[in-house]
């Protein structure tokens, strides 16, 4: 992957991209990118297949954080991927380079016409673009589409346009991920970005009940970074750590039959009692199976755990037989 690059060179400039002297022509894509859904996929694999049939190289430009954090920061959405989680799917893409530009005020004011000068050509040399059918960009987002093929006909690349994708019938979008995330509709989500939806953090030391309860949990720090978490409520999961993948059952939100219990995400591996603290865990969210609710004793929450981790085996058999 390209470092990342700062600041904008001078129109027509080919130097400071961080793509290496004997990188030529390119075939560009452009854009926040985040959670690389199934529609990002579209994208990014036409540019992989146009840039190995001209022998072009592939570049994704990026940002290193959302550009609404930098305009209207109280309308910035939580991120479906970190910045490096971006990055570890992107690897696997097939891509060539990723440029992560770093975006500040300066930019965010940048003309649709400065930034295809500065960056796409004059930085990443751009001799074909290929972007998705609803793409804006430049200040206020006043570039379209149409912006684009009159720059490419005057400065010389090529723009080629990505239907919408669906799934199910829906259109797939970062924003309507999101919101199946924060509303719980888990399976929703992980049809539209093709894949579990994901987080990781440490485990920490929490109180110690669920061990008394005979149901030992993990408590994890959770992500930060803007990453959403999904809404309070019992999961099934798997959960990595120590190179394994573990069945498992998560804890979003509070704890309401113990009072004054903070807020907690907690992991319970089924059929393992080992030792998690100080393991970096990834934990991915495959189904909602509850609300979290107030039992009236510890007894009526152990029997509710029992119930839990049954439906919990069941989801993970039938999602094993097909």
């Amino acid at each position: 992957m390209a470092p990342e690059p700062e600041g904008v060179p001078p129109a027509g400039s080919t130097g400071d991209s961080g793509l290496p002297p004997e990188v030529g022509e390119t075939v560009v894509t452009v854009g926040t990118f985040d959670g690389v859904h199934l529609g990002h996929r579209a994208v990014l694999e036409e540019i992989v297949e146009r840039a190995r049939r001209r022998r072009r190289a592939s570049i994704l430009v990026t940002f290193d954080r959302h550009p609404l954090t930098v305009v209207r920061p109280e309308d910035a959405p939580p991120l479906l991927t970190t910045p490096d989680e971006k990055k570890e799917i992107l690897v696997q893409t097939g891509l060539d380079y990723v440029a992560f530009v770093r975006f500040t005020r300066e930019v965010s004011r940048l003309s649709p016409e400065a930034f295809v000068r500065g960056y796409l050509v004059g930085r990443f040399r751009v001799r074909e673009l290929v972007i998705g059918y609803d793409h804006g960009f430049g200040r206020g987002r006043s570039g379209d589409i149409e912006t684009l093929r009159t720059l490419g006909r005057e400065l010389g690349f090529d723009v080629d346009v990505v239907g919408e994708v669906r799934a199910d019938g829906d259109e797939i979008s970062s924003t309507r991920i999101r919101t199946a995330i924060a509303e719980g509709r888990i399976e929703d989500a992980v049809r539209g970005l093709g894949r579990p939806y994901s987080f990781e953090g440490p485990v920490v030391h929490g109180l110690g009940r669920g061990r008394d309860l005979g149901f030992p949990t993990a408590n994890l720090e959770p992500p930060g970074g803007r990453k959403l978490l999904p809404p309070s409520g019992i999961y099934a999961v798997q959960a990595s750590f120590r190179t394994k993948i573990r069945d498992g059952l998560l804890h979003v939100g509070p704890r309401p039959t113990f009072a004054g219990s903070p807020p907690s995400v907690e992991l319970y591996v089924l059929d393992f009692d080992g030792d998690l603290y100080g393991e970096r865990v990834r934990v991915e969210v495959l189904s909602r199976l509850r609300d979290v609710r107030p039992f009236a004793s510890p007894e009526e929450l152990v029997e509710q755990m029992r119930r839990d981790a049954e439906e919990g085996r069941a989801f993970f058999e039938a999602r094993r037989s097909g």
